[in-house]
């Protein structure tokens, strides 16, 4: 058994209103140095796989599916 970790997120130069939402209300709490605030997803699941190898490979492929290739990009993380 596998333990992926997988992190969505909307490409540079893509807008991202919820990003400048929180911005805002990190900016309204007080915090007046924080900037460029970009918000994604982070998933975790576990995979049953042979070996960390096929497990890598099964995160990839759920990574291409989750992800918008246009618009978001993704990294993962894989633990035995």
């Amino acid at each position: 058994m596998a333990k992926a970790k997988i992190f969505l997120s909307l490409k540079n130069g893509i807008l991202d209103p919820q990003g400048k939402a929180v911005q805002g209300a990190m900016h309204s709490l007080g915090f007046k140095e924080i900037s460029n605030v970009r918000v994604g997803k982070y998933i975790t699941l576990e995979l049953k796989a042979k070996n960390k190898a096929e497990a890598e490979k099964e995160a990839k492929a759920i990574c291409l599916k989750l992800a918008n290739p246009v618009t978001e990009q993704f990294e993962y993380e894989v633990q035995e």
